[in-house]
């Protein structure tokens, strides 16, 4: 026991030792950084907002709609400001001056709510429209990952148009990580915005999508190189999506002087590097199938069709 004590301890010392290098790895201040569990929390908080019917405190037996929406607003200003702040004390701005620029922020953010509901509201129309696997907006709100996404995404959206840093992301990946469906929060998305099934898609920074567009999962709308690395920041490297256009599983699209057209329709699997005339349909033709069988022939059982 004494020696296995001695061998942890070495240990600690070690690692501290490692952690004294001065590394961008070795930060040990965490009262400048934001708290991931917090952020989450206010996701689902925010989604109380957006849905008060769906996602309210159980624990309230007569739903008063005021009276909780103040409850939760209140919440939301306090800890959406405090998280605000840490991320712009981060950036190195003083205490007193994050905590009065955090208040405003988190309020103007809050102000934008009835918008980003009327969107929301275009997306759950746009899911119950474009799916006859659903039997109601009721189920599309509850299950279905797409809308989760795009609801995270919208919210994220609003804080990032406002120059929050950092919050944004973390929001939009814990949508990554929870549906599988990765869509940057300075990408531009239109109303009535449709993600079917979901996972594998992956939506670009600078990528614009307009209205009533459709997209199925592992879609890609994406960069053509990024080896430009930092010096890429604030370019344009992805593809412009217009109105009305069907983007189905697997496909490609790259670039940011990609434009597919209104209306178009893109095919499975396809990879798209440039632009697409409007009300054009993409696809991939003659496609070859190859079949190998491992049984020989004399393995084969004859099913005999004579009744016997």
């Amino acid at each position: 026991m004494d020696s296995l004590q001695h061998k942890i301890e070495g240990l600690v010392d070690s690692i501290l030792a490692d952690y004294r290098n001065g590394r961008d790895i070795d930060q040990m201040d965490i009262s400048k950084h934001p708290d991931r569990d917090v952020v989450v929390a206010l996701i689902d908080k925010l989604r109380r907002i957006v849905f008060p019917g769906y996602f309210r405190d159980k624990n309230y037996h007569i739903y008063n709609a005021k009276h909780n929406l103040s409850m939760l607003i209140e919440d939301v200003m306090f800890n959406l400001s405090g998280q605000i702040a840490l991320v712009l004390q981060g950036s190195g701005m003083s205490e007193s001056e994050a905590k009065e620029k955090a208040e405003q922020l988190a309020a103007q953010f809050l102000e934008q709510i009835p918008q980003i509901r009327a969107m929301v509201d275009t997306d759950l129309q746009a899911a119950y429209d474009g799916d006859p696997a659903a039997t109601g907006k009721d189920e599309i709100v509850f299950s279905y990952p797409g809308l989760y996404a795009i609801v995270v995404y919208r919210l994220a959206h609003g804080l990032y148009e406002m120059g929050v840093p950092m919050l944004p992301r973390m929001m939009t990946e814990h949508a990554h990580n929870k549906t599988g469906i990765d869509i940057h929060p300075g990408a531009t998305v239109g109303k009535f915005f449709f993600i079917d099934h979901g996972t594998g898609i992956v939506i670009g920074e600078t990528t614009v999508i307009g209205d009533n567009v459709k997209i199925y999962q592992g879609v890609t709308l994406g960069a053509l190189s990024t080896r430009g690395g930092q010096s890429l920041r604030g370019v344009r490297r992805h593809p412009t999506i217009e109105d009305d256009v069907t983007i189905y599983a697997g496909a490609s699209i790259l670039g940011g002087e990609t434009v597919i057209g209104k209306g178009c329709v893109i095919g499975s699997n396809a990879f798209i590097t440039r632009s697409i005339a409007p009300g054009t349909t993409v696809s991939i033709k003659n496609q070859e199938l190859q079949f190998k069988t491992r049984i020989k022939p004399e393995q084969l059982t004859i099913i005999s069709s004579d009744p016997e």
